[in-house]
C-alpha cells in the first residue's frame, strides 16, 4: 500500500514538465537512465519526482540503493500520463486544424425540401473530406431557424423563401432556384393533362403553410391571385411539405409545392407543372443557406455548395 505524504495540491499547480519526467522514470525504473533520456542530470531529476510525489500527496516509486519500483499508486498513474503527455503533443495540430475548420462541430438546420436531393449530397461529401467534424442537423421551418439563429443555437439553415428575400442582419448563399407546381388528387379532372394552366385551378381548395413558416412565399403566392382579382381558397393548413402532400393525397385539395417536392412520391398524388394565363404572375422558389457567423467550420461546408 502506498504511503501518504500529504494533502494533494490543485491538480493545475503540476506541470506537464513533471510527468514527463515521471514517465521516464516509470519506464526506465533508472534514474540515472531516465536523466540521460531526458538530456539533465540525475540530482534534479529525483528533486522533480520528490516534488511531484509532494504535489500528488502519495509515493509513486519505491526506491533503494539498488533498485526502483512503481508503487500501485504510480503503476496507476503510468497509462494516464502516458495519455496525457500524447494529448499535450497534439495540442498544436488540433489548434491548427481548428482554426482551419477541420475539426470541430456544425450544427445545421434544413427545411425538408432541401433533404430530398442537395443536402444529403453534400453531407456525404464533407464527411468523407472531414471525417471528425460533428454535424448536427435539424428539421426546423424558416421562421424556427431564423429564432435559432438569433439564440446561436444553429451555425446556418437552409431557408426556402421566394426571390428577392433578404433576412436582415443574416448572410446568405443562393442554392437552388425552382418553379413552383402544383400536387393534385390523382383522380382530379385536371391530372389526365400533362400541363395545367393557371386560370383553371385559381377557385380549387388549396392546403397551405401558415404564412409565419415562409412569409415571403405566402405573399408571393397570394400575389398571384389577388393579380386577378381572387383569393386563394384555403382549406387545410399545414406546416411540413410532406404533410401538405399527404392531404392532398386525402382529397382535400390542391397545393403549390416547389418542384423538388416531385421526389417524394405519395400514393394518390400527381404533380404537374402550371402554365401561366395572360396578365398572370407565376411564383418561384428559392432555397439559401443562412447564417449570422462565418466561422472556420461553416467556411469549409461552404466549399460544397454551388459558387
Amino acid at each position: 500500500m502506498s504511503k501518504s505524504v500529504r494533502e494533494p495540491a490543485p491538480a493545475y499547480l503540476i506541470e506537464l514538465r513533471l510527468w514527463r519526467q515521471f514517465v521516464a522514470v516509470a519506464e526506465e525504473l533508472h534514474f540515472g537512465h531516465a536523466a540521460l533520456r531526458l538530456h539533465m542530470t540525475q540530482p534534479p531529476l529525483t528533486q522533480a519526482i520528490a516534488q511531484l510525489e509532494k504535489l500528488m500527496g502519495v509515493r509513486l516509486f519505491d526506491r533503494t540503493k539498488r533498485s526502483v519500483a512503481l508503487t500501485p499508486a504510480g503503476a496507476a498513474l503510468l497509462p494516464e500520463a502516458r495519455d496525457l503527455l500524447v494529448r499535450a503533443q497534439a495540442l498544436p495540430a488540433q489548434a491548427h486544424a481548428a482554426a482551419g475548420g477541420e475539426i470541430g462541430k456544425l450544427r445545421l438546420a434544413f427545411v425538408s425540401t432541401v433533404g430530398y436531393d442537395l443536402l444529403p449530397k453534400w453531407v456525404r461529401a464533407f464527411r468523407d473530406r472531414y471525417p471528425v467534424v460533428q454535424l448536427e442537423l435539424i428539421e426546423a421551418t424558416g421562421d424556427v431557424q431564423l429564432q435559432m439563429l438569433e439564440r446561436g443555437e444553429i451555425d446556418a439553415g437552409f431557408m426556402l423563401h421566394s426571390p428577392g428575400f433578404e433576412p436582415p442582419g443574416l448572410a446568405r448563399l443562393l442554392i437552388a432556384s425552382e418553379p413552383l407546381v402544383v400536387a393534385m388528387p390523382e383522380a382530379h379532372p385536371l391530372s389526365a393533362t400533362s400541363i395545367v394552366t393557371l386560370d383553371k385551378l385559381l377557385a380549387e381548395p388549396l392546403i397551405m403553410f401558415p404564412r409565419r413558416i415562409v412569409p415571403s412565399l405566402f405573399d408571393a403566392i397570394y400575389s398571384m391571385y389577388h393579380a386577378v382579382e381572387r383569393s386563394p381558397q384555403i382549406a387545410q393548413e399545414a406546416i411540413q411539405m410532406q404533410t401538405i402532400v399527404n392531404l392532398v393525397s386525402a382529397g382535400l385539395g390542391i397545393a403549390w409545392v416547389p418542384d423538388s417536392v416531385r421526389q417524394f412520391q405519395r400514393c394518390g398524388v400527381v404533380y404537374r407543372p402550371v402554365r401561366r394565363g395572360k396578365g398572370m404572375l407565376l411564383p418561384e422558389c428559392e432555397t439559401s443557406l443562412v447564417w449570422s457567423r462565418r466561422g472556420p467550420v461553416l467556411e469549409k461546408f461552404l466549399t460544397f455548395m454551388p459558387a
